[in-house]
């Protein structure tokens, strides 16, 4: 991919990057998670949390240092925020930054970093001031190798299991000072409006994966025949292949126009939380339509219909889950006058 250059479509030109926009970035990581939902993830978790991190928020040191490699694929990248104790209520991480001649002491452990066991280069969020609660957090750049700095057991997943996730274990990690991303104090801004770009990127993954279920589907109802028929011709299925089609095409323009947006200036909470509940659950449902089209069939992994299932899932958990999703449309709806 980093020969295509797919890796930096949001990076500037002068790291290697391509300078385009988000519904660029959307329309790669579609077409990628419609051939593998697991290697869109691990390419989202590398391309949109950890390059267009650094992109936003990186110094021109930092930039310069980090981003060719990460462009180019050679380095792989990652971003850890969640913690054991600490996953939808974010900013009450416990992984503690303290401060020492010349950079900071991490102590902590994080969990469920996708692509952690396989990255040279880390967004990592840890308490600088464990009192201040959101505003103590600060983000550090980690190199893979530095003293103290470990990864644990690889997860077994439900899906996604393409895509490497693990545990990361700080103890006595020496990180410099000129390793921290953005501000000491200021890591929740970095993290939040990262948020709401990895929501509407990672929106495209689901896409991808209604798209593999009709791919998949289509082809079989025209050649499984029952009752002397090909079973697509039964009104029933007709329906199903309706009900997946208005669902993906749906959702690709909810996801294609707040990518215009975003690509505009125009980056709105709610929308970036709306596009990613939408079509993950959507998803999820035509992935079990997938499945009853295929009938026995669908259910035994000689077919893929059963991986779409356990991939698009997660779409529904990671990047805030559905709940949360709906506590930041409900929110922003309130407060708008």
């Amino acid at each position: 991919m980093g020969d295509f250059n797919l890796h930096g479509i949001t990076a500037p030109e002068e790291y290697g990057g391509l300078g385009l926009g988000y519904l660029y970035h959307c329309i790669a990581m579609e077409e990628i998670s419609r051939a593998s939902g697991s290697v869109g993830l691990s390419y989202g978790a590398h391309s949109n949390l950890c390059i267009n991190q650094l992109v936003r928020n990186g110094t021109p040191t930092q930039k310069q240092k980090y981003l060719p490699k990460l462009i180019s694929g050679e380095n792989v990248g990652a971003l850890a925020m969640s913690e054991p104790n600490a996953g939808s209520d974010v900013v009450s991480m416990k992984c503690k930054a303290d401060r020492v001649d010349g950079g900071y002491i991490i102590n902590g452990n994080k969990m469920w970093c996708t692509n952690g066991p396989t990255a040279q280069t880390l967004v990592v969020y840890a308490k600088t001031d464990i009192a201040a609660r959101s505003k103590g957090i600060t983000a550090f750049i980690i190199e893979k190798g530095m003293p103290g700095f470990s990864t644990a057991q690889k997860l077994d997943k439900l899906g996604m299991r393409g895509s490497d996730t693990c545990e990361l274990v700080f103890e006595n990690c020496f990180v410099p000072v000129e390793n921290v991303l953005g501000q000491e104090g200021k890591g929740v801004y970095v993290m939040m409006s990262g948020l709401d770009l990895e929501r509407l990127v990672l929106a495209a993954g689901p896409l991808g994966l209604m798209q593999a279920c009709l791919d998949v589907v289509l082809p079989y109802v025209r050649q499984r025949e029952q009752f002397g028929h090909p079973i697509g011709e039964f009104q029933f299925i007709q329906g199903k292949i309706a009900d997946m089609y208005t669902s993906l095409q749906s959702s690709r323009s909810y996801v294609y126009s707040v990518a215009r947006d975003c690509d505009n200036g125009k980056i709105d909470p709610k929308d970036c939380a709306g596009v990613i509940l939408s079509a993950a659950e959507r998803a999820t449902q035509v992935a079990l339509q997938a499945i009853q089209c295929l009938g026995g069939n669908g259910y035994v992994n000689e077919y893929p219909t059963g991986r779409l299932l356990r991939d698009a899932k997660l779409f529904e958990i990671g990047a805030g889950t559905s709940e949360i999703r709906r506590m930041i449309i409900g929110r922003e709806l309130f407060k708008e006058q």
